[in-house]
């Protein structure tokens, strides 16, 4: 397999948790099923599910650890700031208005 860390490279590694068994089994059962989001149907779901769960433990059994990213923050889409932002900028300027008194 490749190493791949990302657009991060090595720092990018900060953000890597280790996978729970479940997530892995998810994701292996997925990619049995799927070629990208394209359905397969020559895999059955049963046995797709029934593969990954056995995968997943061999990979266990082995020592392998897979790695998970954190999620990514959703952006926002809207031009106003978050309200606890804005108060702090408030709260800032009020603070530097007292200063300058």
């Amino acid at each position: 397999m490749a190493d791949n860390c990302g657009e991060g490279g090595r720092d990018g590694a900060r953000d890597l948790r280790p996978a729970t068994s479940e997530e892995v089994q998810e994701t292996l059962s997925f990619a049995l099923r799927y070629e990208g989001r394209r359905r397969v149907h020559t895999a059955d779901d049963v046995m797709a599910r029934v593969t990954a769960e056995r995968l997943a433990e061999h990979m266990a059994r082995s020592g392998l650890v897979v790695m998970k990213r954190s999620p990514a923050v959703a952006p926002s889409t809207s031009r106003h700031g978050h309200p606890a932002a804005a108060a702090d900028q408030r709260t800032a300027a009020t603070e530097s208005d007292a200063d300058e008194r």
